[in-house]
């Protein structure tokens, strides 16, 4: 078992983690602050449907919550077991940073979910939606900590190495280092636009079933609209994201656009299979110039190319066909979003062929999360900490056979929770609609 490649192994075992763990946050950030808006259009107008509304997605937020934070552990445990070099390394820096996310967010979040899930009976109704207003605000809070750390990671600053240790030198230069304020927009909305998915592709499925009452129009409308609200803005931000990247991290930027060479003038690649033995894309299909048009706002702009970064660059296929997937399922929720928000203007309701599409990309946001974080992680590659640490001097001495066998643990629990996961997703909304199924039954008879 040992002539498996430990370090290999520990990075698909540390990427698996982080992949299920990052899908849960992505839809706890953004529902706690659509919980809400629901709550507050509840108090403004006396609309029951926007409580019922708001009584069926808290029990999706507290089930998304629960397994967000136990996914959560498990990558900690990670940093002591698998790569201990990191905290020896980095961990003035890291340490604080999640302790802050546990003192500010954390533990905010834990105190006053119980209120938002078991007090509305309990406390006053103000006192209910400020407690909603709380658990929201705690998960950006903890979502602005993560992604100081991660972003730091990618492009760090306001540290020096002394004696082969990382000291912080300006925290306010480590938290607000030079991606952060483009990578903790551009997750932030990518968490809005999977819980507007969410909200959408399980409103239509209600809604395909005959589930048909108030609560469920309010809840489809809201996620339609929200998702049409935010591409537009996803898309200004990932350019501008983009542009940062090319300025602090031109070896990704080079792997996303599959430039072996540096050009001026580069085509922008809609298909290629990059091959990393002879440094070329082959079957490449491009629009010329557009890259660079793109990139560097000019026609033959200069981008420059993995040869110059021999040895310090990421795997180019992972990262470029990373990039296209986020890509295209980004134009699949434009159009789709776009055109319900259409149809609910015009007729009121969505055709049944435009909900079961919803319904089909239901869990969209996942995908294009997932790809962009392989995108952000993989693109970083071999550094752990960008010209600071290696992910290779981070791994621990434990053997490939060890780590194979919890691997497969992992893999085989998060493919259950998962599918558990999205069944109880769906049995609830079966579960919410039969009291009206129920009455109809009554009125027929």
């Amino acid at each position: 078992m040992d002539s498996f490649d430990p370090l290999t192994l520990a990075r698909i075992q540390f990427a698996a983690n982080i992949s299920f763990h990052i899908l849960f946050p992505t839809i706890s950030i953004a529902m706690g602050w659509v919980l809400l808006y629901f709550k507050t259009r509840f108090d403004r107008s006396g609309d029951q449907a926007w409580l019922d509304a708001y009584g069926f997605w808290v029990k999706i937020f507290a089930l998304t919550f629960a397994l967000g934070v136990v996914s959560g552990i498990t990558m900690s445990f990670q940093f002591g077991t698998n790569w201990p070099g990191y905290m020896q390394k980095v961990g003035n820096v890291a340490g604080p940073l999640l302790a802050y996310e546990v003192l500010t967010a954390f533990f905010l979040e834990a105190t006053f979910l119980g209120i938002m899930l078991f007090g509305r009976s309990r406390v006053s109704n103000r006192v209910h939606t400020l407690a909603t207003f709380l658990v929201a605000f705690g998960t950006t809070v903890s979502a602005f900590w993560i992604i100081a750390l991660n972003s730091w990671m990618q492009t760090p600053a306001g540290v020096s190495v002394v004696d082969g240790k990382v000291h912080v030198e300006s925290w306010l230069a480590v938290i607000f280092n030079p991606s952060m304020p483009y990578r903790l927009t551009h997750m932030l909305l990518a968490s809005g636009l999977t819980v507007a998915f969410l909200v959408a592709g399980v409103s239509a499925y209600r809604w395909l079933r005959g589930d048909r009452v108030a609560g469920v129009r309010h809840a489809l409308k809201t996620g339609v609209t929200l998702a049409a609200m935010l591409i537009p803005l996803q898309i200004l931000v990932g350019d501008a994201h983009g542009l940062n990247t090319f300025h602090h991290q031109p070896a990704k930027l080079a792997a996303i656009e599959g430039v072996w060479h540096t050009e001026h003038g580069a085509p922008l690649l809609l298909f290629a299979l990059p091959d990393e033995a002879t440094q070329s894309n082959r079957y490449a299909l491009g629009i010329p110039k557009l890259a660079s048009l793109i990139i560097t706002h000019q026609p033959d702009g200069e981008i420059r190319g993995l040869n110059e970064f021999a040895g310090a660059h990421p795997p180019v296929a992972k990262v470029f066909w990373s990039f296209r997937v986020m890509v295209a399922v980004g134009v699949a929720m434009l159009l789709a979003s776009w055109l319900a928000a259409w149809q609910l203007r015009r007729r009121g309701e969505p055709a049944p062929w435009l909900a079961r599409a919803l319904v089909a990309m239901t869990f969209s946001g996942w995908l294009a999360t997932l790809a962009g974080w392989y995108v952000t992680e993989i693109g970083r590659q071999p550094w752990l900490v960008t010209g600071i640490l290696r992910t290779a001097d981070a791994a621990s001495a434990v053997g490939g056979g060890m780590i194979l066998s919890t691997l497969l643990m992992y893999l085989a629990l998060y493919a259950v929770l998962l599918a558990s996961y999205v069944s109880v997703v769906f049995y609830l909304a079966k579960k919410a609609g039969q009291p009206v199924a129920a009455k109809r039954e009554g009125v027929s008879a």
